[in-house]
């Protein structure tokens, strides 16, 4: 059985997994979050996520040294080099260790400052903020230092640990739930504090399996002091594009804080859940598929490593389309059905929020074959350059008197030109033929879109908003897009693998 087809079904396994852990937690977080919010009130909710974002904004300095790790793991893995391997694991320990420390001592000293002098929270729940940034801050040194471990999983492909661990986290948020209704405690207080203990369970979970399963991730001394060098570069760059991702994700949704008040940041906190709902499908398939970009990129095998990338990008596209079309033509039925109480702009919000996931989540195998060449600097400076301009051109927007949502029309539309930029910075480094990228990959998504436009747009008008007017329309939606990706999306070695697949199933259900 040649390489290709043990990737594939692996690809494949991994993916079902993924589903399988992501369709359960999505369910269940979508019950919780309605309770939440309900039990703890639009303010308090406004606060828990304003404040958790104070201590997020100095996250960046983990996330640029997280894509180094998972990178250098999953390079040497794919080099078959185990000594090497153990000598990046530990590296990365250590380094995440230091990492923390300063986190500490900057949401400690900073942030402090800011959350008592800046922050616009009302005064009787000060007390009640302070707990949740000390539990955000001690949950995110946990989070630092799971670090290497979940790369380690993810680079082995060993995506079982993360769907049944999942289910054990999510049966956990579940007891947080029940605890919040009958708790005779102050509700965000608890909240901060039982998630903050979900964090620590979890954490030891994943090491536990890492010291069982791979013995690179038992920890050894190390003084190697240039793969030290070459890995912390590697990440001083990924901290540029990190601070533009805090910048336009935290950082705006402290100036809606700012310029509007916790109710606002509240309807923000309901739009990214369903974000983080609706991503999460495309994040799985992705998790699957991403270590073999960066180990077809280590073998220098680039036919298998474009044919990945065309595939990750078109496939996760029409994935989100399936998903996100209903949402955006349905929004205000769901969120009502969903929360009952729906805070004000959440609607608006939402529906922004989706297409930009949709370009996020297509350019991701850029950034994923960007960071396997080692080679980030060229593409970290200008891109992150131009996402970091978000932020600034957001206030200025809010400054002369834009509503809320200007803030995510401005994220839209520099998303929209941060994506064709990494065309042309990621065509060199790759050998990329940007000519098939973009009839492979941009045409079909917009052929599709178009087309599935049609039939969902005439069910909206034929009927009317009742329930069964609202599930008409759905269907509507699933269908067309399925049909236009079936036959406008997929090549048609794709079409075939999909009608074999189908004929397994039906084969096995007559069975």
């Amino acid at each position: 059985m040649s390489n290709t087809t043990e990737n594939n079904k692996r690809i494949a396994k991994n993916t079902l997994l993924l589903y399988f852990r992501m369709l359960f937690t999505m369910a269940v977080s979508l019950y919780t979050s309605r309770v939440v919010l309900n039990t703890l009130g639009v303010e308090d909710f406004g606060i828990y996520n304003v404040v958790g974002g104070v201590v997020a904004m100095f996250g960046f300095l983990n996330s640029a040294m997280s894509s180094s790790t998972q990178r250098y793991i999953t390079f040497e893995l794919g080099k078959n080099n185990f000594d090497q391997l153990k000598k990046v694991f530990s590296t990365s320990v250590y380094i995440h260790a230091f990492i923390s420390i300063v986190i500490l001592i900057l949401a400690e000293t900073i942030g402090l400052w800011f959350l008592y002098n800046k922050m616009t929270i009302p005064m009787e729940r000060m007390d009640a903020a302070l707990w949740v940034y000390q539990g955000a801050i001690a949950s995110t040194i946990v989070l630092i230092m799971s670090v290497p471990y979940n790369a380690t999983i993810i680079a082995h492909e060993k995506m079982s640990a993360f769907a049944y661990i999942s289910v054990l986290e999510v049966i956990l948020k579940l007891l947080i739930v029940y605890l919040l209704l009958i708790g005779d405690f102050d509700k965000l207080k608890l909240y901060a504090a039982l998630m903050f203990g979900i964090q620590v369970i979890i954490r030891l979970i994943y090491g536990r399996y890492c010291k069982k399963n791979f013995p690179e991730t038992k920890l050894q001394q190390t003084k190697d002091w240039k793969q030290f060098k070459e890995m912390l570069e590697f990440a001083g760059w990924n901290l540029w594009g990190n601070c533009a991702a805090i910048a336009f994700t935290q950082g705006v949704n402290i100036l809606l804080n700012l310029f509007f008040g916790p109710a606002v940041n509240a309807a923000r906190g309901v739009a990214v859940q369903v974000q983080n709902a609706v991503n999460q499908f495309s994040l799985n398939f992705q998790t699957a598929l991403n270590p073999q970009i960066t180990k077809s990129y280590a073998t220098g095998d680039y036919a298998y490593m474009h044919k990945l990338i065309f595939r990750s990008s078109k496939f996760t596209f029409f994935l989100l389309l399936f998903l996100s079309l209903p949402i955006q033509l349905e929004t205000e039925t769901i969120l009502t059905i969903w929360l009952k109480n729906v805070p004000e702009h959440t609607v608006n919000f939402l529906r922004l929020i989706l297409c930009v996931t949709l370009i996020d989540a297509t350019a991701n195998p850029l950034m994923i074959s960007a960071a396997a060449t080692g080679k980030v600097k060229l593409y970290q400076s200008v891109i992150g350059g131009i996402l970091l301009a978000i932020l600034p051109i957001s206030y200025v927007a809010l400054k002369l008197g834009g509503n809320p949502e200007s803030v995510f029309i401005v994220h839209l539309s520099v998303c929209a030109i941060a994506f064709i930029t990494r065309l042309f910075i990621i065509r060199p480094m790759i050998q990329l033929n940007l000519s098939n990228y973009f009839k492979e990959v941009i045409l079909r998504c917009f052929a599709v879109t178009f087309v599935s436009l049609f039939l969902p747009t005439g069910a909206i008008y034929l009927t009317d908003d009742s329930l069964v007017g609202f599930v008409i329309v759905c269907l509507a939606c699933m269908f067309s897009v399925s049909i236009a990706a079936y036959f406008l999306g997929f090549e048609k070695d794709e079409k075939q693998f999909i009608n074999k697949k189908i004929l397994s199933v039906i084969n096995k259900i007559k069975r």
